[in-house]
């Protein structure tokens, strides 16, 4: 019989799955890093390669990013936070850091009105006070920034334990994000049809100018479509997160960046960039996850920030663009979802008519309409609805007809459980066995 007491026992077994699960999350980092750096498109390699010739000095370096982030997680985790403050302590610093933020977008947005403005002549001086604010609020934000991520990271664990997406009340991957400026991506499809041939993540601070002109020659030079997006959060390990003072997005994005890392090592994930089915399975599965997940912590951690909107207002606006019209508080509200659900649907008729011309003159006239309305979209294009119509977990918006949306929300209405779902679907190879899965 062992003189060790059950309690050592348990220790050294908790230790001992600790253990595993660091070195799972390290070929998890190491996994990752090869799918982003070695994406290929469905199209293949050799049109890839043609696109980076227009980007491969511009290209975002994920290997110098992940190595900073390890090494930021690593120091906050010998902090021991959050496990170091109560659940009220947790609460103030995680609003702290996010009122902040709102503070400094504020502040920030005075410093671009300043240098913006054409009657201030020295603008370093009339801005200094304004800059000597903000550097203070950086430095706050840096000492608050770990705190803020380890008690979300913990808030989303709990939550995804307690929704049976996790082992041993742990999720695996451990949730693990960073708030960082984010790469940009150049989306390119065919002028002929709608599909993502290629993602390529280019630098941070590219300009409109720049972005422009970086459009224009890859549009010219392969006659094809293409857009530079921002975007919200990417799925490499520790995830990369958008500075965003808004707590439901936070959480939201948090739960859908780790549902790519969950479906990483599982077929779905591995096999996220083959065709457009499968990238519209794996997006619209991330964004059920990040949706349901967030709103559970939300209602859980921060409820008195949970706020209702009525069905009919969302993806609405109150008034468009300049001065209202008389009469115009008549009109009904400019529904988004339903009006870029029109516009998919004509221009994907457009292009399997053979109309390129046509269908690209009719989706600059709806950017128009949106504009009009409030929504200040740079450029409608194939390539606009070949990054938006992929995230399908609602129904209408940019994605149109593509039934694959459709299949997948249909696949969780008939799941007991979220786990249930996630589990079944991650182990999908292609589109034919989701419809099968959702037969009668």
């Amino acid at each position: 019989m062992s003189n060790e007491t059950l309690p050592t026992r348990f220790v050294i077994i908790q230790v001992m799955f600790l253990r595993i699960l660091r070195g799972l999350e390290l070929s998890l980092i190491l996994f990752v890093l090869a799918l982003v750096l070695g994406y290929g498109a469905p199209s293949g390699a050799d049109e890839v390669e043609k696109i980076r010739a227009y980007t491969r000095q511009i290209e975002f370096n994920y290997l110098t990013w992940t190595g900073n982030a390890v090494l930021l997680k690593l120091r906050s985790a010998s902090v021991g936070a959050p496990h170091a403050f109560d659940h009220a302590t947790q609460k103030h610093i995680v609003r702290e850091y996010t009122q902040l933020t709102q503070q400094i977008f504020e502040k920030e947005y005075e410093l671009e009105k300043i240098y913006a403005d054409a009657a201030i002549s020295d603008k370093d001086l009339a801005s200094a006070p304004l800059r000597g604010e903000l550097a203070k609020m950086y430095a706050r934000q840096a000492e608050l920034s770990p705190l803020a991520e380890a008690i979300v990271q913990g808030q989303v664990s709990e939550i995804l334990a307690e929704a049976g997406l996790a082992a041993a009340g742990q999720p695996l991957p451990a949730v693990a994000y960073h708030v960082t400026p984010l790469p940009k991506a150049l989306v390119v499809s065919p002028r002929n049809r709608i599909e993502q041939t290629a993602s390529i993540s280019v630098e941070t601070e590219l300009t409109i100018d720049e972005m422009a002109a970086l459009e224009t020659s890859v549009d010219s030079g392969l006659n094809v479509s293409s857009l530079v997006v921002n975007i919200g959060g990417v799925g490499v390990y520790p995830t990369m997160v958008m500075r965003s003072s808004d707590l439901n997005w936070v959480l939201n994005t948090v739960a859908h960046e780790w549902a790519h890392n969950y479906l990483t090592l599982r077929p779905l994930g591995m096999r996220y960039g083959k065709t457009p089915e499968l990238r519209t399975m794996n997006e619209t599965t991330a964004s059920i996850v990040g949706n349901e997940i967030g709103a559970l912590a939300m209602g859980r951690f921060y409820p008195e920030l949970v706020t209702s909107r009525p069905a009919s207002t969302l993806g609405t606006v109150s008034a468009p663009l300049g001065h209202p019209e008389p009469g115009d508080f008549l009109r009904p509200p400019f529904d988004y979802r339903a009006e870029m659900h029109e516009t998919r649907i004509t221009t994907d008729t457009l292009l399997a008519e053979g109309k390129i011309e046509e269908a690209e003159a009719y989706m600059e006239s709806r950017r128009l309409v949106f504009l009009q309305n409030g929504y200040l979209i740079r450029k409608l294009n194939q390539a606009f609805f070949a990054f938006h119509g992929a995230y399908a977990d609602s129904p209408g918006g940019a994605a149109g007809e593509d039934p694959v949306g459709p299949a997948v929300r249909a696949l969780r209405a008939q799941s007991e459980s979220l786990a249930d779902f996630v589990n079944t679907i991650s182990r999908m190879k292609n589109f034919e066995q989701l419809k099968a899965a959702i037969s009668p």
